[in-house]
């Protein structure tokens, strides 16, 4: 029985080769070799992706670069234009130190300008005529801008550069530290070089402004006394009598008045005169107020 169940299943293997020859006798595919030329597609794909996206990044860079080169201004910064800009901030100064340094007859104030530069991300058309010009309302004191402006090219513009000015003048300064709420004495105090434009608040030039005043602020020694750095007064009281001096051109005139809002020192007040009209002006002094006419 065992002999026969061989000769059959030869039979049936032989006669399978017959019937499906191509099945049966296919070699069995190599599944690593098709994985290996799989990853190689996809690798050969992805560096030729790099390759058009380098070239794409150069070809930016360049185009950049030409654009660079036709927007630049090459001789905004040449020291004709920057010498213009020091004239210009030196005028407006002059008059701005004047009056700082309160008529000191013992030196006039040095003033010095140094030139800022622009935001170098700033594109600026080429121009052949460049103006410098103060803006409006603009004082030339402590940290400032010029305004440029291409006067002469084929795209207007309009740039501010800034500036820095310091003014150089006599003032009081502190000899030791003075906390906050101590009572100036004439021994506190002396005379020094101080950049004046350092502070908004006008510097303190002589001793009867500050001697006997509060400190609102503490000041370190050698630091320069400020108008901002003392306790404001309080030259009167609503109700009070109070001596109003009116100036005008050419011509004063001095009355009495009841106040009717406290004088505080370098801040408006209101008084009302004998006739009963209300004027409005500065508290001054110890019971005294200017009005302008």
């Amino acid at each position: 029985m065992w002999a026969a169940a061989a000769e059959n299943i030869s039979e049936n293997r032989a006669l399978k080769g017959c019937l499906f020859p191509a099945f049966w006798q296919r070699p069995r595919p190599y599944i690593g070799l098709m994985k290996f030329s799989e990853h190689l597609r996809w690798y050969r794909l992805l560096t030729s992706w790099a390759v058009v996206a380098a070239l794409a990044v150069l070809c930016a860079s360049l185009m950049s670069t030409e654009a660079l080169a036709q927007t630049s201004e090459p001789g905004l910064f040449d020291s004709a234009i920057e010498q213009q800009v020091r004239e210009l901030a030196l005028a407006a100064a002059n008059s701005a130190a004047a009056v700082a340094s309160q008529g000191s007859a013992s030196s006039l104030p040095r003033i010095d300008i140094s030139v800022g530069a622009l935001d170098k991300r700033l594109r600026l058309a080429p121009c052949q005529r460049i103006e410098p010009y103060l803006p409006p309302n603009t004082k030339l004191w402590g940290k400032a801008r010029i305004g440029l402006r291409c006067a002469q090219g084929a795209t207007p513009w309009n740039v501010y550069l800034p500036i820095t000015v310091k003014v150089y003048g006599q003032a009081l300064v502190s000899l030791q530290p003075l906390a906050a709420g101590s009572v100036i004495s004439a021994a506190d105090l002396v005379k020094g070089e101080v950049d004046l434009a350092e502070d908004n608040s006008d510097a303190v030039h002589h001793s009867a402004q500050a001697v006997g005043r509060t400190l609102a602020k503490a000041i370190a020694p050698g630091q320069s006394l400020r108008l901002s750095h003392l306790k404001v007064r309080q030259w009167f009281a609503a109700g009070e009598t109070v001596q109003v001096s009116a100036q005008g051109s050419g011509f004063s005139i001095v009355s009495e008045a009841q106040a009717l809002t406290a004088g505080i020192e370098g801040q408006p007040a209101r008084v009302r005169t004998e006739a009963g009209r209300v004027l409005t002006g500065v508290a001054v002094g110890e019971r005294k107020m200017e009005v302008a006419l």
